[in-house]
């Protein structure tokens, strides 16, 4: 069972990276890293979660420069 947090809309943890999770999967950036990736959804059987998951790391990596 997930606990609400505190955010203003009462929105679950889950709820919130499930909403996150999409908007950053629809995004430009992602499509391209996706591309410049050699289409990693077709090479591996990675879930949404696990892409958008190395999607951020990486581009955190990339800022952390």
């Amino acid at each position: 069972m997930t606990t609400l947090s505190n955010s203003p809309a009462g929105l679950s943890d889950d709820a919130i990276w499930s909403n996150l999770k999409r908007a950053i999967a629809s995004s430009s950036g992602f499509k391209r890293w996706q591309q410049e990736k050699g289409g990693i959804c077709d090479r591996q059987d990675w879930t949404l979660d696990q892409l958008v998951s190395s999607y951020l790391r990486e581009t955190l990596e990339t800022l952390a420069y």
